[in-house]
């Protein structure tokens, strides 16, 4: 995958670091890889990736757009802890079905296969937007933005977030959310009637009632307003229907 930027992390306090800033319980590295998430204090998306075990180390593989501006904030949090970050060459490959030997499982959805970073050769032929979209799997840079709250993306369903392991940046504001009874908005799967650009507004009636995103045959990934998801809503030409929520 040559959308895909992984960086090296090493020295002493290389886990310890990463435990008191992203989003996911880094012990959890010694089972496999490990989906996370780098927040704002404010609470708001800024990054996702996956922390993958590397001896002494850890990979840290994130979508290439995202790649400098995390690096950026990881070396400000960094301050003086015993911790490297180091550009790779390293490139990442995918497959379905079970990992082949030194691959791993993706932690999000079963659906989503494995992940290789020793040249595994990868399905070439799979569509993963719709393995997204059936999975109800945010991608970054399409519905993960900076507007993005993890939680209403579905980060506790796709194990991105434990709220056991302590602090983490922006954790204040996620835990309020948790506890609240209900997400009045959120990811969710939609039917739809014909394919428009991504990012078309949602509406019930003449109400906003989210956007749509992702698209895969007569299925998409939608941001709605559950409130008003009910019924018939429109994305431009089409007629939209939801689903389920994520």
């Amino acid at each position: 995958m040559t959308d895909r930027t992984i960086f090296r992390l090493s020295g002493n306090d290389t886990r310890e670091f990463l435990q008191g800033i992203v989003t996911n319980d880094v012990s959890r590295l010694d089972a496999g890889l490990v989906y996370a998430a780098l927040l704002t204090p404010q609470g708001k998306y800024r990054a996702d990736f996956f922390l993958v075990p590397d001896g002494d180390g850890v990979l840290l593989d994130v979508a290439t757009p995202l790649a400098a501006g995390l690096k950026q904030a990881l070396s400000m949090y960094k301050l003086r802890s015993a911790v490297e970050i180091e550009d790779t060459d390293i490139a990442v490959t995918r497959g379905l079905g079970t990992p082949p030997g030194g691959a791993f499982a993706d932690p999000r959805d079963a659906a989503l296969g494995w992940r290789g970073y020793e040249g595994q050769p990868g399905d070439k032929d799979v569509d993963w937007d719709a393995v997204r979209v059936d999975a109800i799997v945010p991608e970054s840079g399409i519905e993960l933005t900076p507007d993005s709250f993890i939680l209403e993306m579905g980060f506790e369903r796709l194990n991105g977030v434990d709220f056991r392991k302590g602090c983490f940046v922006g954790q204040e504001i996620v835990a309020r959310m948790k506890h609240k009874t209900e997400l009045r908005k959120g990811l969710a799967q939609v039917s739809v009637s014909q394919q428009v650009p991504v990012g078309t507004e949602i509406l019930s009636g003449e109400k906003p009632a989210g956007t749509l995103y992702t698209q895969a045959g007569d299925k998409g990934l939608a941001y709605l307003r559950f409130d008003r998801a009910e019924g018939g809503i429109t994305a431009g030409d089409a007629a939209v229907m939801l689903i389920s929520k994520g």
